[in-house]
């Protein structure tokens, strides 16, 4: 059977086989951008381990790397109890574990280095984990609701009153607490209204109510398998054709026959031949989404989600920036020159840029092979989420805070819109 490009870069298998066909040219020395030293690998593995066992010193304890990470634990216990008093039935309460997940992914890309939110405990949190609580008390406060009743849910006509001015002060936004991509972020929750009205089959709506990012669970229930064990199951196929099925909220970006890819970007390391085989797909966003959302489900349906092994590391820049800052990738010369302004600052380059879809693209598969080598090392067996979350993108964030103190960021800058990172 004939698989068209536009349907093979949406697909999960498609980033390993891609990102390994940047890898090879890596190996070989015939990238455009990078230099690659696997005598760093060693140092990066030990770094890895080291975050890993200290932070987890039982390993088969280790909990996925997933946006329910980022929320703080008495808020969202005190967010399901308050469900359990209403009487609310286990499908209803993950379908609202599922509107905060989605809402909380998709504005969670660079925000810049200057962001912080003031949390309600006064404490000032930047980043992914401030981005967190920030979208934690605007889903609480009904940012995303159509209903005054029910404030703590998200719906396709809650979505379409996403305003920039509403997210600026929900984001406690100004002049002395910059955002980047601010913009980005609101048009992409407005964008995922109209998204989830075009998908009634993944977002079926339920009691003539308008449709909601959680309606995802009243789909999957119909494609729950039992395997011999007796236990339910669902494909990551099946969820990540759902995932997948939201992709006409991302911005206008490389299109083949009318098909928005996402993130997929040309890699000029890689030939096109005719058939697209230049394009790199990552899809980040997509996956970070995924990844969280297999928690959610599995921790309150007890679904199993099986063929996760098909997923990868996700490539932004705590885990990429891990391997740069080790020197296991070396920008080159004449790159690295053209991403400076100054000879003070760090390279910079928009998210289309050879230099970042190189990077990432690495960083894919750097991941799975520091997976393997933790794995012998610690003498486990780890799931690659599991790898994540003990351990590369803490010590991403490590090397990061000791090599630049001043911000902690990463070693190369991008230019981010609110939607790649």
């Amino acid at each position: 059977m004939t698989v068209f490009p536009q349907d093979y870069l949406r697909t999960l298998p498609s980033i390993r086989e891609r990102c390994t066909q940047v890898y090879e040219k890596g190996k070989r020395g015939e990238l455009t951008c990078f230099d690659v030293d696997e005598s760093a690998l060693p140092a990066i593995v030990e770094h890895v381990a080291s975050t890993t066992t200290r932070r987890y010193p039982h390993l088969d304890k280790i909990p996925p790397h997933s946006r329910l990470r980022h929320f703080d634990p008495k808020q969202m216990e005190e967010l399901k109890e308050g469900w359990e008093n209403q009487g609310l039935d286990a499908v209803e309460q993950t379908r609202r574990l599922i509107d905060l997940v989605i809402v909380s992914v998709l504005v969670d890309a660079g925000a810049g280095q200057k962001w912080k939110y003031k949390s309600s405990t006064g404490e000032y949190v930047g980043r992914s984990e401030g981005l967190a609580l920030a979208s934690f008390d605007m889903f609480k406060a009904g940012y995303f609701s159509s209903s005054k009743e029910v404030p703590d849910r998200v719906d396709a006509r809650g979505l379409e009153q996403v305003t920039v001015q509403r997210m600026t002060e929900g984001f406690q936004i100004n002049e002395e607490n910059p955002m980047v991509g601010l913009e980005g972020r609101s048009h992409l929750l407005k964008s995922l209204s109209k998204a989830l009205d075009n998908q009634s089959t993944y977002f079926p709506s339920i009691n003539e109510e308008p449709r909601r990012p959680g309606n995802l669970v009243d789909y999957l229930l119909d494609s729950v398998e039992h395997d011999e064990k007796h236990a339910k199951t669902v494909r990551i196929e099946k969820l990540w054709e759902a995932v997948m099925s939201l992709g006409e909220m991302w911005p206008a970006r490389v299109q083949i026959n009318g098909i928005q890819l996402g993130d997929v970007w040309p890699c000029p390391s890689l030939t096109d031949l005719g058939n697209y085989e230049n394009l790199v797909p990552f899809h980040k966003l997509s996956q970070w989404l995924t990844y969280s959302l297999i928690e959610a489900i599995e921790s309150s349906m007890g679904i199993i989600i099986e063929g996760v092994e098909l997923m990868t590391g996700l490539p932004e820049y705590r885990n990429g920036g891990l391997l740069v800052d080790y020197g296991l990738l070396k920008l080159k010369p004449n790159e690295e020159a053209r991403g400076k302004l100054k000879n003070d600052e760090l390279p910079e380059f928009e998210g289309s840029d050879p230099v970042i879809v190189e990077w990432r693209a690495l960083t894919v598969i750097y991941l799975d092979i520091i997976k393997k080598e933790l794995e012998e090392k610690l003498g486990q067996k780890l799931d690659l989420a599991q790898i994540l979350e003990g351990g590369t993108w803490v010590a991403g964030r490590e090397i990061a805070a000791k090599l630049r103190p001043k911000d902690g960021g990463p070693p190369i800058s991008i230019k981010s819109d609110g939607t790649i990172f």
